[in-house]
């Protein structure tokens, strides 16, 4: 089972990095908070201080266009906040 499945790079999680050392990730839906601390640590070589986690339920809408209705879903997802230990960082951009 994949635990990590893709760092959040948006505004709001670069500033909470930049600011508080706060990193963002979506992670496997079954995962728990053990398990994604383990993959953090053992994927960045960083000391975790505490995780938190969020569900986001699915999101469906309605469109009514010319041709008829048009029906969109976004899929269900698990995002985890990870707070790094004093002094650590994670550089996402390093691969590049």
């Amino acid at each position: 089972m994949n635990i990590l499945i893709k760092p959040i790079i948006t505004e709001k999680a670069t500033n909470d990095s930049e600011l508080y050392n706060r990193y963002a990730f979506v992670v496997n839906k079954k995962a728990n908070k053990v398990e994604i601390k383990n993959a953090v640590e053992k994927a960045y070589g960083v000391t975790i201080e505490s995780v938190r986690t969020m569900n986001y339920p699915v999101q469906r809408n309605t469109k009514y266009t010319k041709s008829g209705i048009v029906q969109a879903m976004k899929g269900a997802y698990k995002k985890a906040i990870v707070q790094l230990a004093e002094g650590e960082n994670i550089d996402f951009y390093s691969n590049i």
